[in-house]
């Protein structure tokens, strides 16, 4: 998966800027070798109005959290890094880094989860996206699963059929 500026997309405005290959390369290998123990997304919704604009023009900003899983799991297939530690990178270990009770199924609280289907592999458009925003660099990306319900406490995404 190779994503950057390009032809200066307004897609891929985001901050932090998206980084060089070899960046990305380090950052996927200290994700594989365990360097790195956590992955986190910023969810940046935008109108297409603000995107539609030359890139140094346009708002800096994706849709994130509705890819954050499956792109996690295709790096991960990728890297052949295993489900059980690519999940805990997005859920466990950002919890316990930032001392938040969540990340894990416990009995009396909230429920914490995700419903995914990691056999349902999906192409990303602007159509497939449920989030108020359509912009994304990945757009055009195959990944390998689809999250088709996340909640805490109540359910807070619902995949599009």
């Amino acid at each position: 998966m190779r994503v950057d500026i390009g032809y200066f997309d307004s897609h891929c405005h985001l901050v932090p800027p998206l980084r060089s290959q070899r960046d990305r390369d380090a950052l996927k290998a200290g994700l594989a070798d365990g360097t790195i123990d956590a992955i986190c997304s910023d969810h940046t919704p935008l109108d297409e109005d603000v995107k539609r604009m030359p890139f140094g023009e346009s708002e800096p900003g994706a849709t994130g959290v509705e890819l954050l899983l499956p792109l996690a799991l295709k790096w991960a297939m990728e890297s052949a890094v295993p489900l059980a530690r690519a999940l805990g990178a997005l859920t466990s270990r950002p919890a316990a880094i930032m001392q938040v009770d969540a990340g894990a199924i416990v009995a009396g609280a909230a429920a914490d989860l995700c419903v995914f289907d990691p056999g349902a592999h999906v192409r990303v458009t602007p159509g497939s996206l449920r989030s108020q925003g359509k912009n994304t660099p990945f757009i055009a990306t195959n990944c390998p699963a689809r999250a088709l319900h996340a909640g805490c406490g109540q359910v807070v995404h619902e995949s599009v059929a």
